[in-house]
């Protein structure tokens, strides 16, 4: 039985369609991706390469509608297309300012490689809208395989060169001073987000990217300026936001994708008015007195 309320559809049988085999796989490939975006999500904030990650995602678009084309796995198509764009934006962006032209420069280049392949096809249309919004309900065994490993590799690259990336992050300017090797250590970051767009991609979608890689980590930071605790802070927050989405769209009916970006958005925002609260102006009298 489904009750509707305010164009809501409530679920009295949600309970078995959680517990569903569709909804574990989903719950597994959701947490994945919410434990990659809590590793890389730090250090995207830090090293102000937000607009890069957007566009990381936009950028395997391309990639994915081209995979289609020609009859790959879709996530081959997005996977080659978002390392390899990362990959160019690191190698091309030695400064913020240079990474930011670069980024505008490869992003409209794949926005037009994908309006090709879309136009080359029509079976792309349902490819867009899924890489475009996420279809978290529809992941495979192969992907939650994928995914897994995926894990593994990032996590053992970051362990490997956080205390440089770190450094190089915070100040790359005396890291670079110190013998850092700043500019592998972009190439490798950029390329390593890459992969975690890969993956993101497939949960919330290229539009709603921010909420999972970038949303999260800002709140840590906002709460904390250790990095290892901002780290964790930011994967918790990315992981109970999945759990919580898919608990409430299998309740309520409605896409997990939007579900789970509106609840880091409001943890989000619930931070951002405790670190700034709105502060009423008080009139005064002429002499300097407040009113009782």
């Amino acid at each position: 039985m489904t009750v509707r309320w305010l164009a809501i559809g409530y679920q009295d049988n949600w309970l078995p369609i959680l517990i569903s085999p569709f909804m574990r796989d989903a719950l597994l490939g959701g947490t994945i991706a919410a434990l990659v975006a809590g590793l890389l999500g730090f250090f995207i904030v830090v090293r102000n390469a937000a607009f890069a990650a957007h566009a990381v995602a936009h950028i395997g678009l391309p990639g994915a509608t081209g995979a289609v084309l020609i009859g790959l796995p879709i996530g081959l198509g997005l996977g080659a297309f978002c390392v390899g764009g990362a990959f160019v934006i690191g190698a091309l962006g030695k400064r913020v300012g240079d990474r930011d032209v670069a980024t505008g420069t490869v992003l409209a280049m794949a926005i037009a490689l994908g309006l090709l392949f879309s136009s080359l096809a029509t079976k792309n249309a349902s490819t867009m809208t899924n890489v475009l919004f996420g279809n978290l309900l529809a992941i495979s065994h192969v992907q939650l395989i994928t995914f897994a490993g995926l894990l593994i590799l990032l996590g053992l690259c970051v362990g490997f060169i956080y205390r440089p990336l770190l450094f190089a992050s915070v100040n790359p300017l005396v890291a670079q001073a110190k013998g850092v090797p700043v500019q592998s250590l972009s190439i490798i970051f950029m390329a390593l987000l890459g992969l975690a767009v890969t993956m993101a991609v497939q949960v919330v979608g290229t539009l709603l990217l921010f909420a999972l890689l970038v949303t999260p980590a800002a709140t840590a930071i906002r709460l904390t300026a250790r990095p290892l605790i901002a780290m964790f802070i930011s994967t918790a927050i990315s992981v109970a936001s999945v759990w919580a989405g898919l608990g409430l769209s299998a309740m309520f009916n409605m896409p997990p994708s939007f579900v789970i970006v509106a609840i880091a958005c409001m943890v989000w925002f619930v931070v951002q008015l405790a670190s700034h609260p709105i502060r009423l102006p008080v009139r005064t009298f002429h002499n300097g007195r407040t009113p009782h």
